[in-house]
């Protein structure tokens, strides 16, 4: 069930419905957002407005009745506009500003050598007509904002309103008492600096310092009373339930749509760049867009459709919001979409062109630093930074802060460098300079390191030479001192012994010796030759298995007085290796020898070819009768033997020549020890046919 589900989780049909469903959700919200917020000029707020009092449109209407009549106070009567009751001092001077302004930089008469007073004398006589035209200008304007102001206050069906400003008085309604605008469902009444209002919710009406800013500036002896007539009310209080439960239902739409959309994009979020049974992230065509470009093409693409739908007029149609949404909505989810991926893949960084750009100028900069020479880096060095702060000068403490601390971590590795040089000098030659990555410090140190460890393997192979050295001489001391001291022993016996009997037995052993000290004298001599290697070489092409067969008939005899089985396993190919015959035999010959003198007596012996690539492999195994407490290291060092008693007869330099006979042929030598089981392996190059 779960494979299945992946499967379909995973697949293009589920991947296009999710992003739909996307798309459609954050549409829809967005529509039915515009259709309250831009068509309906309406806000949120509504929701947790209680009644309709508290609402904005109440206090807006409020605002503007009591604007225009303190706007009809101002003017008292058309009469009083006529005659220049509007025109204060201030408004004729500022007239006049303007006009003499006009009159110093556009006319003619103006004298710069003549006093301001003296000019001022000048202007009222040249701009006599026009200082009348702006006063009739002025009190036509006056007369205007009256009038409209009138106009406006007419329109409000079910308006009553008194006003009173000194000993001017203005009412529509032949009732001017205080208890009779009480009677009314909705009164304000502001008389001095008190104010009255009903119904009382209106005190709680978030917007209610929008009235206390209009009628702030009423004087004492000033009054304004207004109330409104159910008839006004009824209508505006329907509309405000309607409006009320259109965005509470909306908001419940946009909330269910944001849900969907939200889980549907997380399900985006995760399936996208993926295939089922497929770990690797696939990219796609949008891919390919620079990550930085893709960022920026989201973002003008979110101004451009905000600007289209708040300013452009001919778009407040709900279809047309719809259709610009859903295409704008599209194109930027499939840019996030690909961002997601790119961040999935980590190459969020590497698929921006800024990251190229720079990326490659580094890595040009940097191939050009790693090839050149010491000098031409600090060359680098001093003509690049600068550059770098100039470009980067508006980050010059970054730049500043990062140069002083490459700076310094430098030192710090030139400082590792020289305690390392001094530490090997005072004879720490195991020490080990730590210096990271690959600039000339670390190749130095480096290098410093490979100096330290090869004074310390020089120190280690001339150690190990004395040691060999020394063991060199007791060694052939030991084995040469016991033949000839028997010998030198039996030969004085022979000068005082008349039996004959005994000094044919005395003469058999001092045979015995001599032949002793005869074989450890050659094994010497010719372990010396071959470590030395100077043996002469003759490589031709060897048969390995003829050699071997060759071998083992002519060492029959001690075969069959050893008891032991030998067991031999090879390819039906010929294996033909470069090496010299004699020299060859020879080594195998000695690891025969060793297994005459050291295997089991009765076991078997494997013997074992094989063709492995370039190289064949002759591996010889047996069982030791003696017990092998020894390293295969140890082993193959001279005079060596598995058996530390020296109880046997062997001189302990087989193995030692056998490895050097097979060196000097271009092979190898190795050893293997695994309990009692012997094992040496032969490795010799083949022989290549074309």
């Amino acid at each position: 069930m779960d494979i299945k589900w992946r499967n379909y989780s995973h697949s293009v049909v589920a991947k296009v419905v999710a992003f739909i469903i996307v798309i459609l959700c954050l549409t829809s919200s967005i529509t039915i957002f515009a259709n309250i917020e831009v068509l309906h000029n309406e806000d949120f707020d509504i929701v947790f407005e209680e009644s309709y009092y508290q609402g904005k449109d109440y206090l807006s209407n409020c605002s503007e009745v009591i604007e225009n009549i303190k706007k009809v106070q101002k003017y008292k009567s058309k009469e009083n506009i006529l005659n220049g009751g509007t025109l204060t001092e201030n408004v004729i001077a500022e007239q006049e500003d303007r006009l003499f302004w006009d009159f110093q930089y556009n006319s003619k008469s103006y004298n710069p050598n003549l006093t301001p007073e003296e000019n001022h004398k000048i202007f009222k006589e040249v701009y006599a007509d026009k200082l009348v035209q702006a006063k009739n200008s002025q009190i036509k304007q006056d007369l205007n904002d009256f009038n409209m102001a009138l106009q406006r206050l007419a329109g409000y069906e079910g308006l009553v309103y008194y006003a009173k400003n000194g000993e001017t008085e203005f009412s529509n309604s032949t009732d001017k008492a205080k208890e009779y605008f009480k009677a009314f469902p909705a009164y304000m009444i502001f008389e001095g600096y008190e104010n009255e209002v009903f119904p009382q919710e209106v005190n709680q009406n978030t917007r209610y310092y929008w009235l206390s800013s209009s009628t702030n500036n009423i004087e004492q002896q000033d009054a304004i009373y207004i109330a409104f007539t159910q008839d006004y009310l009824n209508p505006r209080i329907v509309e405000w339930q309607d409006n009320k439960l259109l965005i509470t239902d909306s908001l419940y739409q946009i909330a269910a749509l944001l849900i969907v959309l939200i889980v549907a994009f997380i399900y985006l979020i995760v399936v996208v760049g993926r295939k089922p049974y497929d770990n690797q992230v696939q990219l796609n065509f949008f891919s390919r867009i620079f990550n930085d470009f893709n960022l920026v093409m989201c973002i003008l693409l979110v101004a451009i459709w905000a600007i289209v739908i708040s300013e452009s007029e001919q778009f407040k149609s709900l279809n047309l919001i719809f259709l610009i949404t859903l295409f704008a909505a599209s194109l930027s989810l499939l840019l996030v979409l690909s961002l997601v991926t790119h961040f999935k893949n980590r190459t969020l960084m590497k698929n921006t062109l800024i990251y190229k750009i720079f990326h490659r100028l580094f890595s040009f900069f940097r191939d050009i630093y790693n090839s050149g020479s010491v000098g031409l880096k600090v060359v680098l060095i001093v003509i690049g930074y600068p550059i770098i702060v100039a470009i980067t000068f508006f980050m010059f403490p970054i730049t500043l802060g990062a140069a002083a601390w490459i700076a310094h971590k430098k030192v710090k590795e030139f400082n590792a460098i020289k305690e390392g040089v001094k530490k090997v000098k005072d004879g720490d030659l195991h020490f080990s300079i730590n210096a990271s990555g690959d600039g000339e410090f670390a190749k130095l140190a480096a290098d410093i390191n490979s100096i330290a460890d090869g004074l310390s393997k020089a120190v280690e192979n001339e150690i190990k030479s004395e040691r060999l050295k020394t063991e060199l001489i007791t060694n052939v001391s030991h084995d040469i001192r016991t033949p000839l001291t028997s010998i030198i022993t039996y030969v004085d016996l022979l000068k005082h012994e008349k039996d004959q009997s005994k000094v044919d037995n005395y003469l058999e052993i001092i045979d015995q010796k001599s032949q002793r000290l005869k074989v450890l004298t050659e094994d010497l001599f010719e372990a010396a030759k071959a470590s030395s290697g100077n043996i002469q070489v003759n490589l031709e092409a060897i048969d390995l298995m003829s050699l071997i067969t060759q071998g083992l008939g002519e060492l029959d005899d001690k075969i069959q007085e050893s008891e032991l089985d030998f067991k031999i396993s090879h390819p039906k190919d010929r294996l033909v290796v470069k090496a010299d015959g004699k020299l060859l035999w020879r080594a195998i010959e000695n690891l025969l020898s060793n297994i005459f003198k050291y295997a089991l007596q009765g076991s078997r012996v494997y013997i074992d070819v094989t063709n492995v690539g370039t190289v064949a492999t002759l591996t010889i195994k047996n069982i030791s009768a003696y017990e092998l407490n020894i390293s295969s290291d140890e082993l193959m060092e001279r005079f060596k033997r598995g058996d530390e008693s020296r109880s046997s007869q062997g001189s302990g330099l087989g193995l030692s020549i056998a490895k050097s006979l097979l060196e000097i042929q271009r092979g190898s030598f190795n050893i293997e020890i695994d309990g009692d089981l012997f094992k040496a392996i032969i490795q010799m190059p083949l022989v290549q046919t074309n």
